[in-house]
Parts: structure tokens; C-alpha cells; sequence
């Protein structure tokens, strides 16, 4: 199996607008203060979160659909926009309303493995996972693409494949960002049970070389126990539980 190693040179990587020296230098922490008024099917909700998420630390979000997972995750994508707080990354502030700074998505360094995938239609599977290089490298890309099995069908198209096959995809196109912080919403959830177990392996070498925090949605409790340091519990919006799997799953 080809290592990562291979495919991410943590040397490479920078924080956005180079305001800090090389990623990972210092104690790098990932300081969340928001709310932001929420729509679900239950009603209207308010997702509120005060989190600090350390060097390194792989983070689980657990919770029932509408918890405000996915939108905790777009809106450190800078996807979404609060209604009022704060966040900053490795001491740059990427969202401030008091003071109106609010960073574009491509200048926070994120790589994000959507829910629904995301993959552009009209890219086949090979220009999907180079368009998301800084730097476009062909072996890189063809590291990528032996890793997760996608060789054969490099030329193909996303209405092409399957869920799993897209999943894999979108993981690749993730890691090729080289991000600073890796965002993963279900990354494992369309795949067969021998590939799940692959990709948590891949998950966790690819957190450990980005020397990054990631922050992974999941329902499956095997899994977060696999891969977690921490997990949070999200319930209408709110915390209601931290800790370690085996301290929150008790």
C-alpha cells in the first residue's frame, strides 16, 4: 500500500495569508465561540458552541440529524456564517462580528469532505481530485488515486460511480488541499465494511502526517472509537457532552 508519505509533505504547509511561520509550529489550537438560529424539522433551534480543540486532536461530532453538526462544519469552512462570535485558527481570527472579519473559504486552508459528496459533474474522477491542488502535481495525484483504488476509473464521471466510489473521491480531493484543518462529514458512511475499516485506518494516518486537527461527523460509535480522541455530543444546538469515547458512551 503506498503511505501517505508519500502524497503529503508537511513541509509544504502554511497557514492562510502566511501570518504564521510553517503549520504546526507553537501549540496550535482551534478556538470556536458561536451561535448561529437554525432551521430543522423540529423547528427552529440555536446551535451554540464554545469549543477549544488542541494541536492535533481528532474531534468527533455526535448527534441526531439536526444536531447542527454539519453546520458546525460549514460554518468553519466559511460556507456558512455565524450570527455572532468568534473563531480562530493557530492565532489568526477567521471570524469576528464584533469587528466584521469573516475570512473566505479559500484563504482558511480547509479541506472538506462533504456529506453529499460535492464532486463537480462535469470533472472526471482524476481533474475532480487535482482541482483542489494549490499546486497542481500529477503524482501526487497519482499516489491519490492508487491509494484509494481509483485507477481504473481516473477518466470516469461522478454519474458514473457509486456512493462508495464517490465517497473515496471526495476523501482523495480532501487530502490533495493539503489542508490545515480537515473537515469530514460521514466519510465512511457509503462504503462496504471491509473498505470502511481501510479508510478509518487511512483517516487516522492522514490526521497523524497533516500534523492538523480534524473534526469527523459520525453515527457509529465503533467508529468514533476507532478514530476519536474526543468526542462531542450535539443535541438542538448544544454541547451536552465532552470527553473521551469511553467517558461520553458510558
Amino acid at each position: 500500500m503506498i503511505l501517505l508519505k508519500k502524497i503529503i509533505n508537511k513541509t509544504n504547509f502554511s497557514s492562510p495569508l502566511g501570518l504564521m511561520d510553517e503549520f504546526g509550529a507553537g501549540g496550535s489550537v482551534l478556538s470556536i465561540h458561536i451561535e448561529r438560529s437554525m432551521l430543522t424539522s423540529e423547528g427552529k433551534s440555536l446551535l451554540k458552541v464554545d469549543l477549544e480543540i488542541a494541536k492535533n486532536e481528532l474531534l468527533c461530532l455526535f448527534g441526531h440529524s439536526g444536531a447542527g453538526k454539519t453546520t458546525l462544519l460549514r460554518i468553519l469552512a466559511g460556507l456558512v456564517t455565524p450570527d455572532r462570535g468568534y473563531i480562530s485558527f493557530n492565532g489568526q481570527v477567521w471570524y469576528d462580528s464584533a469587528k466584521k472579519i469573516n475570512l473566505p473559504p479559500q484563504l482558511r486552508n480547509v479541506g472538506y469532505m462533504f456529506q453529499d459528496y460535492a464532486l463537480f459533474p462535469n470533472m472526471s474522477v482524476r481533474k475532480n481530485i487535482e482541482f483542489a491542488q494549490k499546486i497542481k502535481n500529477a503524482g501526487e495525484v497519482d499516489n491519490l488515486l492508487s491509494h484509494f483504488g481509483l485507477e481504473v476509473l481516473q477518466k470516469q464521471y461522478p454519474a458514473r460511480l457509486s456512493g462508495g466510489q464517490k465517497q473515496r473521491v471526495a476523501l482523495a480531493r480532501a487530502l490533495a488541499a493539503k489542508p490545515n484543518l480537515l473537515l469530514l462529514d460521514e466519510p465512511l458512511s457509503a462504503l462496504d465494511y471491509e473498505m470502511r475499516l481501510n479508510l478509518q485506518d487511512e483517516i487516522l494516518k492522514a490526521h497523524h502526517l497533516l500534523n492538523s486537527q480534524t473534526l469527523l461527523v459520525s453515527h457509529d460509535k465503533d467508529e468514533v472509537f476507532k478514530l476519536a480522541d474526543t468526542v462531542v455530543m450535539l443535541r438542538n444546538g448544544v454541547i451536552t457532552a465532552k470527553g473521551k469515547p469511553e467517558e461520553v458512551f458510558v
